[in-house]
């Protein structure tokens, strides 16, 4: 399994926490891959954003504005 900034552990709780009784390692490592991939397309979005509100910190207000834009693609 390739390795990444979420653990397989965390992702095998957050499946379970959505009522998974059993969580395969294969489904939780390709949660894993799409939310990693994700977060990386909001993050570069929200970036975006400060840079042109002219900041170099991205803000809560970044994140929520990025993932609207980032999921309706």
């Amino acid at each position: 399994m390739a390795g990444g900034e979420l653990s397989i552990a965390a992702v095998h709780r957050l499946i379970e926490k959505a009522g998974a009784e059993r969580v395969g390692d294969d489904a939780a490592e390709e949660l894993r891959r799409i939310l990693e991939e994700l977060a990386e397309r909001v993050g570069k979005k929200a970036k975006d954003l400060a840079s042109h509100a002219g900041r170099r910190t991205v803000k809560a207000e970044d994140i929520r504005l990025a993932i609207k834009d980032v999921v309706r693609e």
